[in-house]
């Protein structure tokens, strides 16, 4: 493995987008679309990356535990079963970086150890031996921000000055990070749009993401098909491309480093677009 650059704008001159591998069957938008009576099929996972990669997803990012609104936690056991054989298919067939979308520190050390690139934590590292396991594997890391836990995030969250108190934690878990031995070259930044967040809390994050990314860290942002755009489309979650894509585009234009989406398709040829309009 091999850690990524991702403060270095890639030859192709646009944000670099993240595809989606949900080995998970109730994540909210396509939960289940890769298990057969509760297992994972592997040949159907293999197929959906070879998709995402001839659509041009320019990195994979696997989860085994979802995160969606009400989720509930997964054992170690479970998650170590559903991303292992993936990852490691994954990295024997495509020459496209993986990204590991965990919390648990196993997960994290055995997923970079079986190839991955990039630790994407939702909970920032902030469980037991998260940070210690992300600093020894080498990786790159993204930090996002989420108010409260998966199973209740979405309980009536409240702010102040939501901006404010975003990147005001999002910079003191950098400041963790760097004190426990973690370079800030390795680190990235993610608001965590709709990680208890209502809609004006995610339209305020961003407006404001170049405030993000005058921090200095790559931004990551993960916008695709969430209830945010079903707020603002009325369209139920297999109908939110185009609102999914115009949010993508609004990011690239704030600044955004890298692009999380279903839809790698139709989100690379909105960012071909931009980057020959307004290149950056």
């Amino acid at each position: 493995m091999s850690m990524i650059d991702f403060a270095q704008r890639p030859a192709h001159g646009r944000p670099r987008v993240m595809g989606v591998l949900n080995i998970t069957p109730d994540s909210f938008s396509d939960g289940g679309t890769l298990f057969i009576n509760n297992a994972l099929n592997l040949d159907e996972t293999l197929r959906r990356a070879e998709t995402l990669v001839s659509e041009e997803a320019d990195l994979l990012d696997v989860g085994g535990e979802s995160t969606r609104p009400g989720a509930e936690q997964v054992s170690e056991a479970q998650e170590l079963d559903r991303v292992m054989p993936v990852i490691e298919a994954l990295m024997s067939r495509f020459d496209v970086p993986v990204s590991i979308d965990t919390s648990n520190p196993l997960v994290i050390s055995s997923a970079v150890a079986a190839g991955a690139g990039l630790v994407n934590d939702v909970r920032a590292l902030v469980r037991p031996g998260a940070l210690d396991a992300a600093r020894d594997s080498g990786a790159a890391i993204s930090l996002m921000h989420m108010q409260g836990q998966p199973g209740t995030m979405q309980d009536a969250p409240v702010y102040q000055d939501v901006v404010a108190e975003v990147l005001a934690f999002l910079l003191e878990r950098v400041r963790v990070c760097v004190a426990a031995g973690i370079p800030k070259h390795r680190l990235m930044i993610d608001p965590g749009f709709g990680f208890g967040k209502e809609l004006a809390h995610n339209a305020a994050l961003l407006q404001a993401l170049p405030e993000f990314v005058a921090q200095g860290f790559p931004v990551l942002v993960g916008l695709s098909r969430k209830r945010m755009v079903g707020d603002i489309t009325g369209r139920p979650v297999n109908e939110r491309v185009c609102g999914s894509v115009a949010l993508a585009m609004l990011a690239a234009q704030r600044g955004a480093s890298i692009i999380r989406v279903h839809d790698v398709g139709a989100t690379v040829d909105a960012l071909k677009t931009l980057a020959v309009i307004e290149p950056a």
